[in-house]
């Protein structure tokens, strides 16, 4: 209700007392102005007030000129597509071990060598039957500059010893040659960039069996469209070349290390390695 001033003289006191009585015993508990105010427009108008006080109050901004944009020449790094070009082309033209680790040193399209401390290129017997290859160095590999020497690559030791494998009857290398920051998995664009020195690798090392160990060596090389833990145990044909190449997907040993439930499964691998090494006459 509203206390209203049309019919009430101000100069009669006792009247304008017994209207406010009266309205009081009605349940009134507010009194406003008899005319109409719009909140809405005074809200805005105070909001439109600071906002001119502050343009009034800021210095006047100089216009900002674009940035050039940056031009391609032979100082720019490689995009993804013209590194794995030239990764295809110095790959291609490695005659042995020595020419393509010759050719990673001097390759540039990969960014992982610039918080690498060094190249990690491959360990074992260069003329051996099985090749084995998992994803990344890691800090151990980084230092030392070689593939699977630390606590995970102590594990996979051990392991292939039980099915009469050393790094005298086994070559190893990574999907990748250069330890990604963090120890992180490398991504597609990284291992894409690597991939021509892989295949290359793979051909000269020219292995009849291939283990593949960790995820991102099976989905790379064999192509698996599932994770490591559906694919792990099964048979994938990997083609370099002209050549296809059995190859076998199992756990990375740093997921056993995490997982130790999962070291039977490993185990259960190996075995099935172990049968077709025996079936080609390998062991």
């Amino acid at each position: 209700m509203t206390v209203g001033d049309g019919n009430v003289l101000e100069n009669d006191a006792k009247a304008l007392i017994s209207a406010l009585e009266w309205q009081v015993a009605m349940g009134v508990d507010e009194a406003i102005a008899g005319i109409p105010v719009d909140r809405y427009a005074q809200a805005a108008a105070r909001r439109q007030a600071r906002a001119d006080q502050a343009r009034s109050a800021a210095p006047p901004q100089m216009p900002v000129a674009p940035a050039p944009r940056p031009r391609a020449d032979a100082d720019s790094p490689l995009g993804a597509a013209e590194a794995a070009a030239a990764g295809q082309k110095a790959a291609r033209e490695c005659k042995s071990l020595d020419d393509l680790r010759q050719a990673l040193e001097s390759f540039d399209g990969c960014s992982l060598r610039n918080t690498a401390t060094q190249l990690v290129f491959g360990d074992g017997n260069p003329q051996a039957d099985i090749m084995v290859i998992g994803e990344a160095p890691g800090a151990d590999e980084d230092r030392q500059g070689k593939p699977f020497v630390g606590v995970s690559g102590q594990l996979l030791d051990r392991m292939l010893s039980f099915i009469g494998l050393t790094r005298e009857t086994f070559y190893i290398t990574n999907t990748v040659y250069w330890r990604p920051p963090g120890n992180r998995k490398p991504n597609d664009g990284e291992f894409a960039v690597c991939r021509p020195f892989v295949d290359r690798h793979i051909e000269l090392i020219d292995p009849k069996l291939l283990l593949l160990v960790g995820d991102k060596s099976v989905r790379g090389l064999a192509g698996a469209t599932t994770g490591i833990t559906r694919s792990r145990g099964q048979w994938y044909d990997v083609k370099i070349g002209d050549k296809t190449i059995p190859a076998l997907a199992t756990f990375h040993p740093a997921y056993l290390l995490r997982t130790p439930a999962a070291k039977r499964q490993a185990w259960q691998d190996l075995l099935t390695f172990q049968r077709r090494m025996r079936e080609l006459g390998l062991g």
